[in-house]
C-alpha cells in the first residue's frame, strides 16, 4: 500500500483499522475500514435489538426473531412470508418461518390463510411488546443521540450511504455466484 503524502490540516497520517488486513486494497482501505466498521456495528445493533425486546418482555429471541417481529408489526398490514423475506433481503425463506414459528408460539404473532396465501400479522401482546420496545429504545437510543445536534442529519446522510451499498454488494455478490 502506498505512503500519502502527510496533510498538515489534517494531521498524522492514520492507517485504517481492518479486521482483515490480508484483503485491503490500495484502491480502497476506505472499503475494508467500512467493512470492519459495518462487522462491529451490525454485532453491536444485534446486541442492542435482543437487550431491549429482553427489557420490553420478550426474553431468549435471536435477532432476526426481533426483525421479524417489528416487520410483522409495521403499518399494521398482514405479511406473506415471500414479502417479509425480500423487505428484509433475506434468501433463506427457512430462516424467516423459523423465527415466524417461533413468535407464533409465543403468541406475538398470529397467522391466516386466504385461499392458498399463509399471512402474518401481529398480535395484541405483539403490538404491545413493540411498543414497550419503542419507549425504551428512547429512553435508551434516542435520547442519547439528540444530546449531539448534528447525529441526526449524519445517519440520515448514512443510511443514504448503506442503501446504495446494499445494493452494490447485492450486484456484488450475483457477479461473484456466476463465476
Amino acid at each position: 500500500m502506498s505512503k500519502k503524502p502527510l496533510d498538515k490540516a489534517a494531521g498524522p497520517e492514520r492507517s485504517p483499522i481492518v479486521s482483515s488486513a490480508h484483503l485491503v486494497s490500495p484502491h480502497s482501505s476506505e472499503m475494508s475500514e467500512f467493512e470492519f466498521g459495518l462487522i462491529v456495528a451490525g454485532n453491536a445493533f444485534h446486541r442492542w435489538i435482543v437487550h431491549c425486546m429482553s427489557a420490553a418482555g420478550l426474553k431468549d429471541l435471536t435477532p432476526l426473531d426481533v426483525l421479524v417481529l417489528h416487520h410483522v408489526t409495521h403499518r399494521a398490514r398482514d405479511k406473506r412470508l415471500a414479502d417479509i423475506c425480500f423487505i428484509m433481503n433475506v434468501e433463506d425463506t427457512h430462516l424467516i418461518n423459523y423465527s415466524l414459528k417461533k413468535l407464533l408460539n409465543l403468541g406475538v404473532v398470529e397467522s391466516s390463510k386466504n385461499g392458498k396465501e399463509v399471512t402474518y400479522a401481529s398480535t395484541e401482546a405483539g403490538r404491545s411488546h413493540v411498543q414497550r420496545y419503542r419507549e425504551i429504545r428512547e429512553s435508551c437510543l434516542i435520547d442519547a443521540m439528540n444530546a449531539d445536534d448534528g447525529l441526526n442529519r449524519d445517519i440520515g446522510e448514512l443510511a443514504r450511504l448503506l442503501r446504495v451499498l446494499s445494493g452494490m454488494y447485492d450486484q456484488a455478490a450475483r457477479a461473484a455466484a456466476s463465476l
